[in-house]
């Protein structure tokens, strides 16, 4: 297995050594020099000094091969869409992995097709709404090529849930119940699963769908 990962800083660094601990073989592209230096006290030959959207720089480091793997983590979300376009496109490498600094431009790596996507702040604000109760309903993951997301809803007294199993709910077209979680333990969602206040519900939608399941899971 061959990754080629453009952007050297704590994240593309981190997931090189952890690479290489594993036995892959990768190589890391860095435009930085003092970074680069770094990098190549620590990698050798394996790291590169270079602006990895440049195609000159792309195929040193041997993306005609081409890699398993593309890895765009640079702190630029343009470049990160034009190191992963280059990849899939002019090299026809099978999976890209793209960092999304700005969660604003998630929609554009979405245009473009490239997926999937890591976004530090949109993960780490996911964990802040798992930790506010006032948040009924909290957006846990994202599959966009499926189309499909997964959320959790807190079960409270006044849901006109509570007390009810799972096969006597009116779910809307698109969402399904995947789990409950009661007492810090989790079982799978069934028909006979009955629901109470204090549940902790993942369930999986279509987008969109939000609305319509917090009408049926929370207070009307």
């Amino acid at each position: 297995m061959y990754v080629l990962i453009a952007g050297g800083g704590k994240a593309g660094a981190n997931v090189m050594r952890t690479l290489l601990r594993n036995g892959k073989e990768a190589t890391v592209i860095e435009q930085d020099r003092e970074r680069f230096e770094r990098l190549e006290h620590e990698f050798e030959h394996q790291a590169m000094l270079g602006d990895a959207t440049e195609i000159y720089v792309l195929e040193k480091a041997g993306i005609r091969r081409p890699p398993d793997l593309v890895l765009a983590l640079t702190g630029d979300d343009e470049d990160n869409m034009v190191i992963c376009q280059l990849a899939k496109e002019k090299y026809g490498v099978a999976k890209v992995i793209a960092r999304v600094n700005d969660p604003r431009n998630q929609a554009h790596f979405d245009l473009l097709g490239i997926s999937p996507t890591v976004c530090a702040t949109s993960s780490v604000m996911g964990l802040v709404e798992h930790e506010v109760p006032e948040h009924e309903l909290v957006h846990l993951l994202e599959l966009r090529k499926e189309n499909l997301e997964i959320v959790e809803v807190q079960i409270d007294k006044s849901s006109p849930v509570a007390g009810k199993k799972v096969e006597s709910l009116s779910l809307p077209e698109g969402a399904r119940l995947i789990s409950v979680m009661r007492d810090g333990r989790s079982e799978i969602a069934v028909g006979s699963t009955e629901l109470q206040a204090g549940d902790q519900v993942l369930a999986i939608l279509q987008p969109g769908k939000e609305d319509e399941l917090r009408k049926v899971l929370l207070k009307r």
